[in-house]
């Protein structure tokens, strides 16, 4: 069974390609395959995505199969989950573009809503910074994790936006609105969804300042 693997960030760097093939035995699993990349992932924890879902090693492998390797992502801890009943559909958007705070709020005003908190996280300290994103899943994981929270706080709305590429000094990489009844609801929930973006999708990013680049150090999904 043949297998192509997405590589992103340190890993596309350590390859020198944005992915690789494999040749596995039918019925390999994600461990198996994690094991065939043998000296190129050595050191790292890591984790591997199977059609744009966190898999665990024993997970079997299908023919077809869309296969990516997380390293860690640029974040912080991650957040405990809660899934319940059916899912809205808020907005969440990867992309190139800058970010448009005003363009956000639009998306989230409802009359039910006594209160919108917003969140823009900016480049500080370095003269840029580059965003490196397996843009299908993070858009998938952002969507899961602002539904997540429309549910648990009793928002009317929630959208976020995360740029890719090189965003400058002082310009917005991530950009947050939610909209709830009361201020306390919305405030909680904003700190929860950038905290879990930030843990949860895998989006990279490096500083560059002058000469020196370096990828920011993260920790692997649960």
């Amino acid at each position: 069974m043949e297998v192509t693997i997405r590589l992103f960030a340190v890993l596309r760097e350590r390859a020198g390609a944005g992915e690789v093939t494999l040749d596995l035995p039918a019925g390999a699993r994600v461990g198996d395959a994690v094991a065939a990349l043998g000296e190129m992932v050595a050191g790292l924890p890591l984790v591997m995505a199977v059609n744009r879902e966190y898999a665990p090693s024993d997970r079997v492998l299908d023919p077809g199969d869309e296969l990516a390797l997380i390293p860690p992502v640029s974040g912080g801890e991650r957040a405990a989950t809660h899934r319940t009943g059916e899912r809205p559909r808020p907005y969440a958007r990867v992309t190139g573009e800058p970010l448009s705070l005003d363009a956000l709020l639009a998306r989230v005003r409802d009359p039910r809503a006594g209160a919108i908190v917003t969140f823009q996280g900016v480049t500080r300290s370095v003269e840029r910074l580059e965003y490196e994103a397996y843009v299908e899943m993070a858009q998938d994981r952002i969507a899961a994790i602002l539904t997540e929270a429309v549910e648990r706080h009793g928002l009317c709305a929630a959208a976020c936006e995360h740029r890719v590429g090189a965003v400058a000094l002082s310009e917005p990489s991530v950009v947050i609105a939610c909209s709830a009844p009361h201020r306390g609801e919305a405030f909680a929930a904003g700190r929860e969804i950038i905290d879990r973006v930030k843990a949860e999708a895998p989006i990279w990013k490096r500083e560059v300042q002058g000469d020196e680049v370096r990828w920011v150090e993260g920790t692997p999904p649960a």
